[in-house]
């Protein structure tokens, strides 16, 4: 059974979604997972000790196994992850040019069939999912302000 198909299998009935696969040269091998609340430390050891002995009876080839969060810049690569961040920022880059561009920052708005609606500006792109080489979030860092006014001190 091929890696990829294997951790498709494994990972949603230990209750995580897949995310990405990585595989380096050097055999290190990188899942990333994802839950509704975020990955914690014990979910990263918990999936790790499963896969390890996975890995052991399916005598799947690797030096080391790393689990991790993607992280809140997570890669996008499905039709459900664009779905599941609408309202979110994303940077998309396409394969074939839309309009001059390849590289798209926006709002996602929806998806549409297989065709994702991103706000840039005040526009709305369609891109086709087909057409897409790679896309993420983008973290929005939102400074909290101070509701209340600073008081003058008296002379």
């Amino acid at each position: 059974m091929k890696l990829n198909a294997l951790l498709e299998q494994t990972i949603p009935g230990l209750g995580y979604e897949l995310v990405d696969i990585e595989i380096a040269p050097s055999k290190v091998v990188r899942i990333f997972i994802d839950k509704e609340n975020g990955i914690t430390i014990d979910d990263c050891e918990r999936v790790s000790n499963h896969l390890t002995r996975l890995f052991m009876v399916e005598e799947i080839d690797f030096n080391r196994l790393e689990i991790s969060s993607p992280g809140v810049e997570r890669p996008l690569k499905k039709i459900e992850d664009f779905v599941r961040f609408t309202g979110k920022l994303a940077k998309i880059k396409t394969i074939e040019l839309i309009g001059q561009d390849k590289v798209f920052v926006g709002i996602i708005k929806g998806v549409v069939g297989e065709c994702i609606q991103l706000q840039v500006g005040e526009i709305i792109t369609e891109i086709d999912f087909t057409n897409i080489n790679r896309a993420r979030l983008i973290f929005e860092y939102k400074r909290e302000t101070n509701s209340k006014k600073t008081k003058k001190l008296k002379d």
